[in-house]
């Protein structure tokens, strides 16, 4: 029987029942049922004048409750997380991101486009079938495998965030998108030569050690233990700290950054904490300055063609593969190889050498028989 009174309950027997079976209760004209979930009370309208209907419609929301407390991956769905646009995730998502210092350019721009393409949704009325449908447009119109899966992580991380049931999304096989950009040592110093001076050391300290870009930006000076920088596991992407000896013309690049840690701050100077900056702001974004300096060098390069040029590099000079991969921060041995790749000249060198082993190992065979 439905309670006319809108107050919590305050007895003892009134308040066990409502956390038990809910109650239906009179606001104006329609009918409101308060529950529990996880101890803590939901109010809802039930939409109707009609107490029965408002009582079926208490019983049904009391089932969900019951499967969700049954079993916990369930998360119970609220009337106001019905209407949550995915747009209200990822505004939720860049919020959250931007307190974990996580707001890369890329992250934010993974951000904007889930929004744009899925914003004016509903979170709950997005379905697998649609997603399939958008990715399968996304492949069509020449998007890469790495960049959708990169979207459909975005979109997956504003629902986890919510605490929200996501439709199922099937993760597409990276296996072939290896990118074959390396740098020679002419073509990275003609580059580094039009970069500002900020950016040429930041490009030049990613070409010695593979490091990713994020992980350069945030270095700091306490991070520096005599020569050697010990890079922090949260800001690493696989989450593991690591160590990297500055020497050589590590050691010089580092020696100038230390001398241009003073910031002019109105009429203060200032120490800036950051390794690599830019008059004190860190070092985010530079794609126009890199476009720039790889035109007039004559190369078209990524950024990220520094990482597979210092793995390559490091594994011809002999370096061994648990030390570069410690140096890179590559957490799995088939993701090094990936960066690791085998070209022409590679190849011609090792035929080379084979040909000329055989030859020492045929003349030695000839004289050992002359004897």
């Amino acid at each position: 029987m439905a309670d006319h009174d809108p107050t919590i309950p305050t007895t003892e027997t009134q308040l066990k029942r409502q956390r038990g079976d809910g109650r239906t209760f009179l606001r104006g004209s329609v009918y409101w049922c308060s529950f529990y979930v996880d101890g803590k009370e939901h109010r809802e309208s039930c939409g109707t004048d009609d107490p029965k209907k408002a009582e079926k419609y208490l019983r049904n929301r009391l089932k969900a409750v019951h499967v969700h407390q049954a079993d916990r991956s369930k998360p119970f769905i609220t009337i106001r997380d019905r209407k949550r646009p995915i747009a209200d995730l990822m505004d939720a998502l860049k919020t959250n991101f931007e307190l974990r210092e996580k707001d890369s350019p890329q992250n934010l721009s993974n951000i904007k486009r889930v929004r744009h393409d899925f914003g004016h949704i509903r979170a709950t009325d997005l379905t697998a079938d649609a997603i399939a449908d958008y990715i399968r447009d996304q492949l069509a119109g020449g998007y890469a495998k790495a960049t959708i899966n990169r979207l459909m992580q975005v979109l997956l991380q504003g629902y986890a965030l919510a605490e929200l049931p996501a439709p199922k999304v099937v993760r597409l096989d990276e296996s072939d998108n290896v990118r074959r950009g390396f740098f020679s040592e002419q073509e990275i110093r003609r580059v580094i030569a039009n970069l500002p001076v900020e950016l040429a050391d930041f490009t030049l300290f990613g070409w010695h050690t593979g490091m990713r870009k994020g992980e350069i930006a945030s270095l700091r000076w306490e991070d520096m233990d005599g020569d050697v920088i010990v890079l922090a596991g949260k800001n690493a992407k696989n989450g593991e700290d690591r160590q990297i000896p500055c020497v050589g013309e590590l050691g010089e690049l580092i020696a100038r950054r230390r001398a241009a840690r003073s910031v002019k701050v109105g009429d203060t100077v200032m120490l800036c904490d950051l390794v690599f900056h830019r008059n004190g702001a860190p070092l985010r974004e530079f794609r126009k300055s890199w476009a720039r300096a790889c035109k007039k060098a004559g190369v078209r390069r990524l950024f990220h063609d520094l990482r597979r040029s210092a793995v390559r590099d490091m594994t011809r000079a002999g370096v061994s593969q648990n030390v570069a991969m410690s140096i890179s921060g590559h957490k799995t041995i088939a993701m090094f190889k990936r960066y690791d790749i085998v070209d022409v000249s590679d190849q011609r060198q090792a035929l080379q050498r084979t040909q000329e082993y055989r030859k020492v190992a045929k003349d030695n065979v000839i004289a050992l028989a002359a004897k």
